[in-house]
């Protein structure tokens, strides 16, 4: 299930050492954005950027390159990965209120639905599952979207027992906590967690404990539904096919959430803050493995280490990709420096064929903003 739900690292960290930024005179994160759109390849762009109490919101480009629409930030995307930390938080709060612990092994909590070659569920922690040290990875079929890929069936749904009945169809990656590798797959075993527990549905949960909360009013998880709600931008593979209708069914807990920037930033600022969890299941949520992409996971974030001018700095958050959309939430140590940044290409063909998926590296944008 390569490319549905994360940014793939080498995107953005490929060009951490990159030498500098488009910086020019103004407002470099607006010349930045700039390099991204049109000549850049991106059809637009969405931006939220803070430093200290400043706030400054900004599109460019195309929302729509068929009505030529202007991108703005009220426009809502798909947020793929950035999904990983609401659900991350909802099992934090539900080990924080004693209704599971971190080190519960899934078998305990899923009895039965971890079952594969070489798999042993009763040494899979929760812990590991939201850190990716599980050894769970996701499904190794090449063919695994051609419904919607190759037949053009963009309503075509998968369900989430499927997708987790085809990745448990091959070994797993390493055993349980000896490794760490991204996996959609381990935050949709998460997210069937969060149900048994609770006894409800994964995204009324969310709304209740999330997004009601922070008033994030125009943040959304849809089903199976192809379509966007609202004002959203349309996005686009790299041969410009409209990819905008898209059943997120197959991406659930793992990604299925549409946003606009101003909700994910006040989601991320809220989080890193410590204004969702207690100080115990904060300190969990910060609780870094390293990674071998230039940074770390902790529970359904990750950090990035960046060469800035003044030295080497690191960023927390997330970043996601998926059919059309490809986004950055990330902001330094202390929020005091945060930038969301939506662009509308991705290309899931290309993801799966190990082709090229962008048109260009967002990093100097991001490193505009945060350095």
């Amino acid at each position: 299930m390569r490319g549905s739900g994360k940014l793939a690292a080498g995107v953005l960290a490929g060009v951490l050492l990159a030498s500098g930024t488009a910086v020019a005179a103004g407002d470099p994160v607006r010349a930045a954005v700039g390099d991204l759109v049109g000549e850049g390849g991106f059809p637009g762009a969405v931006v939220q950027v803070r430093t200290g109490e400043a706030v400054s919101r900004f599109g460019a480009g195309y929302a729509n390159q068929a009505t030529r629409e202007p991108a703005g930030p009220h426009h809502r995307f798909r947020i793929a990965s950035n999904t990983k930390a609401f659900v991350a938080t909802v099992v934090l709060q539900l080990a924080g209120e004693g209704s599971l612990s971190l080190d519960d092994p899934v078998e305990r909590r899923l009895p039965g639905v971890v079952r594969g070659p070489g798999y042993e569920p009763e040494k899979i922690t929760l812990r590991m599952l939201l850190n990716h040290t599980s050894g769970v990875h996701d499904p190794l079929d090449p063919h695994f979207f051609d419904p919607y890929l190759v037949e053009g069936n963009r309503a075509h749904i998968i369900t989430p027992p499927e997708v987790i009945r085809r990745s448990l169809a091959d070994r797993p990656t390493f055993p349980p906590g000896t490794g760490v590798k991204y996996t959609n797959t381990g935050y949709l075993l998460l997210g069937k967690v969060i149900e048994k527990v609770t006894r409800n549905d994964v995204r009324e949960e969310i709304q209740r404990r999330i997004l009601d909360p922070l008033g994030l009013g125009r943040t959304y998880f849809p089903l199976w539904s192809p379509f966007l709600r609202g004002p959203h931008l349309h996005g686009y593979d790299m041969r410009g096919e409209d990819m905008t209708v898209f059943s997120p069914s197959y991406d659930w807990t793992a990604g299925a959430m549409v946003s606009t920037v101003d909700d994910v930033a006040t989601f991320h600022r809220a989080l890193l803050a410590g204004r969702l969890l207690a100080p115990a299941q904060q300190a969990e949520l910060k609780r870094l493995v390293p990674n071998d992409e230039g940074g770390a996971y902790g529970a359904g974030i990750e950090t990035l280490d960046v060469k800035c001018g003044d030295g080497v700095k690191t960023f927390w958050g997330n970043t996601g990709a998926g059919p059309g959309f490809f986004s950055v939430s990330m902001s330094n140590a202390d929020g005091s420096k945060q930038i969301v940044l939506a662009l509308n290409v991705y290309d899931l063909a290309a993801d799966v064929h190990g082709g090229q998926r962008v048109p260009k590296p967002p990093m100097p944008a991001v490193m505009a903003a945060l350095c």
